[in-house]
């Protein structure tokens, strides 16, 4: 039976040494809750660093944790050192990616020897992996520290099932291209099945920055590159509801909320928890309540504000920098405004336990969750779910994952102060009913949506996402059916073989200059042709000049312009129809024009079609200037016997009764063929393959939808399986 390998920077169970030796305590927190459900299955593992640094323990305290972990709590250790825990954790991953896609690139540090570590400690992961996953398995891969694994896995485990969960912002493209190992991340994020994300902005984030960087763009979220189909979907994280609307019945948090009612003495509570981070937005927050005492000298004596701040990375001098900051900041507001009987601040930079945290959230009636970026802010949900009484108003940062799920909330902008201050004075301003009626919406979305729901709608997607992967990854062309396919060429007596030329038998280039056949191929194709048993035809897009200067002298069939010329063997060129091309005179000042208006594009010319290429151009803008260029030519083009068809980042139009299907069937009909195999790697090879007889051999190069049979990787496997055939 399949088995669900969770995978994290840190297990759901930390390690900690004792005077008795070692003590092992389920971590907090709503990733270890939502996932809870799958991992209380018997054959689950959860894969991640167990919390103890591994040059800090023995031999033999190393087995023992290790051991414990995995026969009482169902983890696998990876172990990591304490240089790891430097570079990798507190370096790569909080100094390079975590300012990065929190936008605060003046802190990133783009150190190669922190990349290095990063890879080093990827791999480690990889390597307990591979020892515990088999066939069937699913593995859902969490958040910013593994973004480089679900490559590994794709790469060794082509069949296993891999979900990935980034738990904090994607970044825009102009960003994240700052980071010299973009690509690695990239390719390493699309060895998954499944991407999810808290929202849709990062999600468009990340698509736009495969489309950008790596050239494959997507249909619906579906990215579909060579040999891969990654899907990219939105699930924002909740929390554990029924816990949090649940709490204020507990005997130790009603005394909590008693004796925190006792101490305000009447005054109206405005909340705020975080973690020390710069990313939270805490000095603007505190600037904003001074802004806010400021104008409303009503509130003086009336409102406190409970601030808690939990310590985080407090050996990181940027983070020792913000705790002084904020100690000013409090110290000069209290000192200006305070009196005997009145402190404006409660500042407390420590953790408080759940029930002294859902007391104040039951008590407090503002809550201000003002962050400059954050990927959810699950504190917002909790606080709205401790509120069974549906009151209290939420002051959410438009910045904030939740903002997208909470819009009841006031929302505003984390950098204007005065807002902030103006929102808080409407948040102690809102009636009980206008509380109640927002509170009563987010609650609704808040228990329907609750974070186990989270996980099991991302799992059932990831199955789904598997399943179509798996049905094209079964079409690949290996073990018994490559077999099968080389045994009926060997036995054929008179064999048709169609090989496409770029892109299928040489690396598909970005000009139409580039593909020269190397002698490695001209030697391949030469030794089938050879063969008395073969016609071999090669069809390509190409220029009939081109295909004469390269392969002319070669025995083979020739198909240049997608099927506009062919060329038997020892034979002259000649047109598949007589063909008229005036009305290329009407359409080139129209694709001219899109040429000059879209950097980066360019007409391209032959005898018998024009087609505006946008590789080179901008993405976003190529796909704006070719739906716009698609729609004139068709209205255009309606009257007239046209094609306008769209390829990977090119518009061609041309006679719509040409292609490389109607060309293949010359050579289809000239023979009674036993044997027929056609090779193609694009779009226009779609119509060669409808055309072949239903027992042909049909091969696409790349994993795609397809009307080919088959597929190959690329164009090398295609050059192996020819050296196979000769």
């Amino acid at each position: 039976m399949s088995k669900i390998i969770l995978v994290s920077n840190r297990l759901s169970v930390s390690a900690r040494r004792t005077n008795e030796g070692f003590s092992y305590n389920p971590s907090v927190g709503g990733l270890a809750t939502g996932l809870s459900s799958f991992f209380s299955r018997s054959d689950s593992l959860w894969v991640g660093w167990s919390g103890l640094a591994d040059d800090t323990l023995t031999p033999e305290e190393r087995d023992e944790v290790a051991g414990t972990l995995r026969t009482e709590h169902k983890s696998v250790a990876v172990s990591l050192s304490s240089l790891d825990l430097d570079t990798f954790y507190y370096g790569f991953c909080n100094k390079a990616i975590w300012p990065l896609f929190h936008y605060f690139p003046t802190y990133v540090d783009y150190d190669p020897a922190l990349w290095a570590a990063y890879e080093r400690v990827n791999k480690k992961f990889f390597e307990e992996l591979r020892q515990v996953i088999e066939p069937g398995d699913f593995v859902w891969v969490h958040d910013y520290q593994l973004m480089l694994l679900p490559g590994m896995i794709r790469e060794e485990f082509p069949n296993t099932r891999i979900g990935f969960f980034l738990h904090i912002p994607f970044p825009s493209y102009e960003l994240f291209r700052l980071l010299p190992w973009r690509n690695d991340i990239l390719n390493g994020l699309l060895g998954s099945d499944l991407i999810g994300f808290h929202t849709y902005d990062y999600a468009r984030h990340f698509l736009s920055s495969v489309r950008r960087l790596l050239g494959m763009d997507n249909n619906l979220g579906t990215i579909q590159g060579p040999n891969r189909m990654t899907k990219v979907d939105v699930f924002p994280m909740g929390i554990d509801y029924e816990k949090y609307a649940a709490s204020s019945s507990l005997p130790e948090v009603q005394k909590e909320i008693e004796r925190i009612r006792q101490s305000a003495r009447g005054r109206r509570i405005i909340f705020s928890v975080d973690r020390l981070d710069y990313s939270k937005g805490i000095p603007n927050r505190i600037q904003a309540f001074h802004r806010f005492l400021e104008r409303y000298p009503d509130y003086h004596g009336k409102v406190e504000l409970i601030m808690i701040v939990a310590p985080s990375r407090t050996e990181v001098e940027s983070y020792k920098e913000l705790k002084r900051e904020l100690d000013e900041l409090v110290s000069t507001i209290n000192g200006t405004y305070g009196t005997i009987d009145w402190t404006p601040i409660l500042y407390f930079y420590r953790t408080f336990p759940f029930e002294q945290l859902t007391a104040i959230y039951r008590v407090a009636e503002v809550l201000l969750v003002t962050p400059v970026r954050d990927g959810m802010n699950l504190i917002a949900k909790e606080y709205v779910a401790a509120r069974s009484d549906y009151q209290g108003t939420v002051v959410l940062s438009e910045t904030a994952g939740a903002a997208r799920e909470m819009s009841e909330s006031l929302i505003v902008n984390p950098s204007d102060m005065d807002g902030i201050a103006e929102a808080i004075r409407t948040a102690l301003e809102l009636s009980p009913e206008e509380q109640e009626q927002n509170n009563r919406r987010i609650h609704r979305r808040l228990s329907r949506y609750d974070v186990q729901f989270w996980a099991h709608d991302f799992m059932d997607k990831l199955e789904l996402a598997g399943e179509n992967r798996a049905s094209l990854q079964n079409r690949r062309l290996r073990g018994e059916k490559r077999k099968e396919l080389v045994e009926r060429y060997q036995v054929a007596k008179k064999r048709l073989l169609f090989l496409n030329y770029d892109g299928t038998l040489v690396r598909l280039g970005s000009e139409q200059t580039e593909g020269k056949p190397d002698l490695e191929l001209l030697s391949t194709i030469e030794r089938l042709a050879l063969d008395s048993r073969n016609e071999v035809v090669i069809v390509s897009s190409r220029s009939r000049e081109e295909l004469s200067s390269w392969l002319g002298h070669l025995n083979v069939g020739l198909v240049a312009g997608y099927g506009v010329w062919i060329r038997l063997r020892d034979g002259d060129w000649e047109l598949v129809e007589q063909l008229n091309n005036d009305w290329m005179d009407d359409i080139r000042p129209i694709l001219e024009r899109y040429a000059d208006r879209t950097p980066g594009s360019r007409l391209e010319e032959w005898e018998y079609s024009l087609a505006w290429s946008y590789r080179k151009a901008e993405p976003e803008l190529g796909a704006v200037r070719v739906s716009e260029l698609r729609d004139a030519l068709l209205s255009l083009t309606g009257n007239l016997n046209l094609a306008v068809i769209e390829g990977h980042n090119i518009l061609e139009v041309k006679n719509s009764d040409i292609h490389k299907g109607r060309a293949a069937m010359r050579w289809l009909h000239s023979g009674d063929w036993d044997y027929v195999l056609a090779i193609g790697d694009d779009w226009t090879d779609e119509e060669l393959f409808s055309v072949l007889p239903p027992d042909s051999w049909s091969i696409k190069v790349g994993v795609d939808l397809s009307r080919a049979h088959w597929f190959l990787k690329n164009e090398k496997q295609v050059r192996e399986l020819l050296h196979e055939l000769v």
